[in-house]
């Protein structure tokens, strides 16, 4: 058995450069199951949802929750997830029925049998909550669910807002972990992409939060937004340090859907965003500024200074645990099935007062899903190891994949060594995009590919749908 390269091209393997971290690759592209899922019939996601939470699950088996808060006071220009503007009533509301979902899901089999290793609370804008609220909903996760004695408990938000009050009510709830969207610390570039406050209010803040030192502060930092030169990121990367943040995420800029950036460019009101190569030039600084400053490197876009943050929800819920969504336009995936709740609000609202199921989209997961998923923790966490990869039919996956590797390596994009496969910094920028080569090469070898049910067509909202935050990727 192996791979046959012959079906994979340019966009799997790269190219031969001199400058791999700028032009390995044309464009990102995202890691999915290469078609593998199966769409679910719709009159079956109630039946198929209590099944599958009517059974036991193994307490040393990772699970995450994933609680989404859709409601924003400000649409920012790159977003393409905006929900709903918040106001009180609406809040008020929704909270009333995700309290009422947290009891219900809370109470089931496949819920009380196992351990959530890490919690996210996001969006959206979960801090758009009242204090109290955010205290409720902390004090009902620990009192509704069986946790990790160290289960990692985030709350996504804005500075925005976030009183003193807010934070003791949310440490009083529980929450032990706070992420914050900061994107740039540059007042320019703030104003351009609608983000609340200007760079020395938000970092008065963050400096206060994070000199309490009472729970890790992160922060998560966009590169490649218009307006913001290398000069710029570098100041942000400074300004980072200097607020005394515990951790921060690098996330590439990716704009598409129905994001309102796209419309001022093309109208002429907005500089453009950053081209591919100078998203490059940006992370491969971000990566030398981390490594001057000696900040430890959790995985290809996550660095941590202080050895309580962990990014938990991050590194297992994007690539292999199982994850119980609650709320509107929450998503996750139990016992092989990947699941997405009702995105509008009505639809979401209507079927907790009827008793409806919450679930919109349902899909079987290939059942080559758990190879996959070990290549695509692997490659987020930068190193591939032989030892953590799952077989594929019998067969050592790290061994089949081999003859890509090597042709990566040649690329620049990687070394090889005998069980592990590190990446460069131009394969960490490129990652994900080597990860979708890695699923490529997989999917040559399989020969039983599932049929699509009559009528139906691929899940494609779906197949990406493992992390459930409004956020851009990394490469």
């Amino acid at each position: 058995m192996k791979i046959d390269l012959s079906q994979l091209d340019e966009s799997h393997l790269g190219v031969n450069t001199p400058d791999p971290l700028r032009f390995a690759f044309g464009k990102k592209t995202s890691p999915h199951a290469g078609g593998m899922a199966v769409p679910i019939q719709s009159e079956r996601y109630e039946g198929l949802f209590k099944d599958l939470t009517a059974q036991t699950t193994s307490r040393s088996k990772k699970r995450c929750l994933y609680i989404h808060i859709p409601f924003c006071r400000v649409r920012c220009t790159f977003c393409n997830f905006f929900q709903n503007a918040s106001s009180r009533r609406l809040v008020d509301d929704y909270f009333e029925a995700l309290m009422k979902e947290i009891e219900i899901k809370s109470k089931l089999e496949w819920t009380q049998s196992g351990l959530f290793h890490a919690v996210y609370i996001g969006g959206g804008t979960p801090t758009d909550l009242s204090p109290e609220q955010v205290r409720k909903l902390g004090k009902a996760i620990h009192a509704s669910f069986p946790l990790a004695t160290d289960c990692e408990i985030t709350l996504e938000g804005r500075t925005n807002r976030f009183s003193e009050e807010m934070f003791d009510n949310a440490l009083e709830g529980g929450f032990n972990r706070f992420s914050f969207g900061v994107q740039s610390f540059d007042t320019k570039v703030r104003r351009s992409a609608k983000r609340l406050d200007d760079r020395e209010v938000v970092m008065e803040r963050l400096s206060q939060l994070a000199v309490r030192d009472e729970a890790p502060i992160i922060i998560d930092l966009l590169y490649g937004l218009p307006y913001q030169t290398l000069e710029v990121f570098k100041q942000d990367l400074k300004d980072y340090m200097e607020t005394g943040a515990h951790g921060v995420d690098l996330y590439q800029l990716v704009v598409g859907g129905s994001a309102p950036m796209i419309g001022l460019v093309e109208k002429g009101r907005s500089e453009a965003p950053a081209t591919s190569a100078e998203k490059a030039a940006m992370y491969n600084l971000g990566v030398d500024f981390m490594n001057k400053h000696f900040v430890k490197q959790l995985s290809v876009n996550h660095w941590a200074r202080d050895n309580r943050e962990r990014s938990q929800y991050n590194s297992v819920a994007k690539t292999f645990a199982e994850v119980l969504p609650l709320g509107a336009g929450a998503g996750g995936n139990i016992g092989g099935y990947g699941m997405m709740h009702h995105r509008t609000l009505e639809a979401y609202m209507d079927a907790m007062r009827s008793g409806k199921t919450t679930v919109a989209m349902m899909s079987k997961q290939s059942r080559y899903e758990p190879v996959l998923a070990s290549l695509k923790a692997g490659f987020d966490s930068g190193v591939v190891r032989r030892s953590m990869l799952v077989n594929f039919e019998g067969e050592n996956t790290f061994d089949l994949l081999t003859p890509l590797f090597e042709i990566w390596e040649q690329n620049g994009l990687v070394e090889l060594h005998e069980d592990y496969l590190v990446l460069t910094v131009a394969g960490s920028f490129w990652s994900v995009t080597l990860a979708q080569g890695a699923i490529a090469a997989i999917n040559t070898m399989i020969k039983d590919k599932p049929q699509m049910p009559k009528g139906m067509g691929r899940p494609h909202a779906m197949q990406a749908q493992k992390h459930h935050k409004a956020k851009t990727n990394a490469a």
